[in-house]
């Protein structure tokens, strides 16, 4: 249709459009403008409103029976391509009850036929969530039945699982998630998320249960060849869920545990993390996934990542007056749901056991920290203890220079000098910016006093005021910070000490003030301040490490306000559209913010 061809069309346009796609017969000569019309139509019109504008048209008195006819067939492909949103949104449907009686009363039995939206299936089981009601006196225990089981067994129901709760993910879930930019409100895409991220914890508590390093690796062992037996199904999500699990520092940091290894285990594993590494935007798992036929279960946090990554990027119209519908977005938003859609048709050809499935399922509904899970890792092998007399063997997650950040190993960064410089500079920019009330580029006796009620460890004017000359210049407070940057780690906390955090709200780093992006382990968290960075950004935080006096609210973003995405937009994004930059303007404002809050 032209329509496809344009860049922009008006909702009237692409209504025409969709219209006129039928023929005298009803027969649809552009499938892909109809569907993705339909689809995406939510973005910029509320469903309500297009059964509306169909209804008026039917009524015009310019409008034909050959008109009316072809609006009928499609509202008839609405009803069959999207028949959940009919069941589940009761206005719409009772819009197109209205339509049906107005055809009925002029006569066009054969045209009313086509629209029967009595005949939709109930979707209601899709929306019906497992309430899930932790326990705080006794958690679920861990069921061993697991061990001997065949790795593709487990690798075929653990797929089993994840595909019949991907199912239940509808096209609203998506539009919802991307247009609020969390779950809240989501139960469906929530719990699907939950189940990913139980997958992870299930593995990590199944190694830990062992009491000897020998079991654990036994474990770890059995769970690689669960994690190649997935690949081989091409059911990369479940894959990604258990290279996290394996990959987390709870496992990473077993040393004993991992020289029990074998070399070929270790290599096996890592050629798997390579394939699903964040690297080059996930480059590695878009190739392979492309390659696949059949059933193939993609990352779905890669996919949402996407689906963010062009709403934000581009703009829903074309026009300053909102009356242009911007089609190359519309056209990438559907490519990317089109394949998550096309996921759902094609199920995996694997005949489950119920029983194992229902055991499975409880043994997944874990309710353990990932504090606890931890404390039981430094159960296992102290810090303290002494490493094994076995060969050293490289742990399942070395030798991964970039790998997968989300489920990297939790080191405290070490002080960069040049970071601490600058902190220091823009710390005391703020100093002299907030503190010299004179402006006349020093410090008077009189304003140091003030200075000293947020900077405890100044103790002495004539420390800093190293010619006595009376007042502190800009230089002698950079010189006493920096000879003092011993002191400073320790008292003002330049390194905070961050812990993998896993996000179940939409949260910015306090950095960048990029979007933290992910679906498990996304960024980390502070557990002295509660401040939230990605992991590039914790070696360059300026806000210094505070204990907390007030809770911290993580759907807060940081500085400014300021809501910018800053993860990698996907490949179809058009080449002129940057990633968030910030300038030294936004440092500065950062380090100003730092003093106005402890004023």
């Amino acid at each position: 249709m032209e329509a496809l061809s344009l860049e922009s069309a008006t909702v009237e346009e692409l209504v025409e459009a969709s219209i006129l796609a039928f023929d005298d017969t009803g027969k649809l000569k552009d499938t892909s403008l109809v569907r993705m019309f339909l689809m995406m139509h939510p973005w910029y019109l509320p469903s309500t409103d297009l059964a509306r504008m169909l209804l008026h048209k039917s009524q015009e008195e310019r409008s034909t029976a050959e008109i009316r006819s072809r609006i009928c067939h499609l509202v008839k492909f609405w009803i069959s391509e999207f028949p959940a949103e009919f069941n589940l949104n009761p206005a719409l449907a009772e819009q197109i009850r209205d339509l049906r009686e107005q055809l009925n009363t002029e006569g066009n039995e054969r045209e009313s036929q086509l629209i029967d939206v009595e005949s939709v299936p109930s979707y209601k089981w899709k929306r019906q969530v497992t309430q899930r009601v932790p326990s705080l006196s006794k958690k679920r225990k861990m069921s061993l039945l697991f061990d001997h089981l065949d790795s593709s067994e487990l690798a075929d129901h653990l797929t089993y699982l994840e595909y019949k709760s991907f199912c239940k993910i509808l096209f609203q879930d998506y539009h919802s998630f991307v247009m609020h930019g969390c779950t809240v409100d989501n139960p469906i895409l929530e719990r699907f998320i939950s189940l990913f991220n139980s997958v992870s914890r299930w593995i990590q508590l199944m190694v830990l249960t062992k009491p000897t390093p020998q079991q654990r690796a036994a474990v770890l062992t059995h769970f690689v060849c669960v994690a190649q037996k997935l690949l081989h199904l091409q059911n990369f999500n479940t894959l990604m869920a258990v290279v996290g699990g394996l990959s987390n520092s709870s496992i990473s940091r077993l040393k004993d545990t991992q020289a029990h290894v074998s070399n070929d285990t270790h290599k096996t594993f890592n050629d798997l993390v390579e394939l699903v590494t964040s690297c080059g935007n996930y480059s590695r798992y878009r190739r392979r996934f492309c390659e696949c036929v059949g059933f193939r279960f993609p990352i779905l946090g890669v996919h949402l990542k996407d689906l963010i990554a062009v709403h934000v990027a581009l703009p829903d119209w074309s026009d300053p007056e909102k009356t242009r519908v911007n089609l190359a977005k519309t056209q990438q938003l559907y490519a990317i749901l089109q394949e998550l859609a096309l996921v759902q048709s094609n199920p995996p050809k694997i005949d489950a056991n119920t029983d194992l499935l229902n055991l499975l399922t409880v043994s997944l509904d874990q309710y353990h920290t990932e504090d606890e899970i931890y404390q039981l890792s430094l159960q296992r092998e102290p810090r303290s203890s002494k490493p094994s007399n076995s060969s050293p063997s490289p742990s399942l997650s070395a030798k991964r220079p970039s790998m997968i950040d989300e489920w990297a190993a939790s080191v405290k960064p070490k002080a960069d000098p040049a970071i601490i410089t600058k902190h220091i500079e823009k710390m005391v920019d703020s100093v002299f910016k907030n503190f010299d009330t004179d402006g006349d580029g020093h410090i008077s006796r009189e304003e140091f006093e003030i200075i000293r009620n947020n900077f405890p460890y100044l103790s002495k004017f004539g420390e800093l005021d190293t010619n006595q000359d009376g007042r502190i210049s800009r230089e002698e407070m950079i010189d006493y910070f920096m000879n003092a940057s011993s002191l400073l780690n320790c008292k003002m906390g330049f390194l905070h000490t961050f812990l993998e955090t896993t996000y179940m709200r939409p949260t910015f780093c306090d950095h960048c003030t990029g979007f933290i992006w992910g679906i498990y382990k996304q960024g980390y968290k502070c557990k002295v301040c509660g401040v939230n960075c990605h992991k590039a950004c914790r070696s360059r935080l300026v806000v210094e490490c505070r204990k907390r006096t007030k809770s911290i609210s993580h759907e807060t973003p940081p500085l400014r306000q300021a809501r910018s995405y800053s993860f990698p937009l996907p490949s179809n994004t058009p080449s002129n559209l940057q990633s968030t930059v910030i300038t030294e303007e936004d440092t500065e404002a950062a380090s100003e913010a730092m003093f106005d809050v402890h004023l």
